[in-house]
């Protein structure tokens, strides 16, 4: 089991990897179509949309928690 203080890293990984494997199915089928090779270019765009999701979204993650705090209230 991994420990709880690693928990903010796993979520950013595990969240990066969905969404740009959710994006570049979007982008590559929008691209060129439903073709045999499809699988294959989706997922070399996905490994290279996903090494550049990870980091940003350890940066951007923090910063929209701040955000979000700044503009919601908490409850009373």
């Amino acid at each position: 089991m991994i420990p709880q203080r690693y928990a903010p890293i796993l979520f950013g990984f595990l969240l990066s990897g969905m969404m740009s494997l959710l994006v570049t199915a979007i982008a590559t089928f929008r691209a060129i179509g439903m073709v045999p090779e499809f699988a294959s270019l989706w997922m070399g765009s996905w490994v290279s949309a996903w090494l550049v999701a990870f980091p940003a979204v350890l940066v951007a993650a923090p910063i929209t928690r701040r955000l979000v705090a700044a503009i919601t209230r908490p409850p009373s």
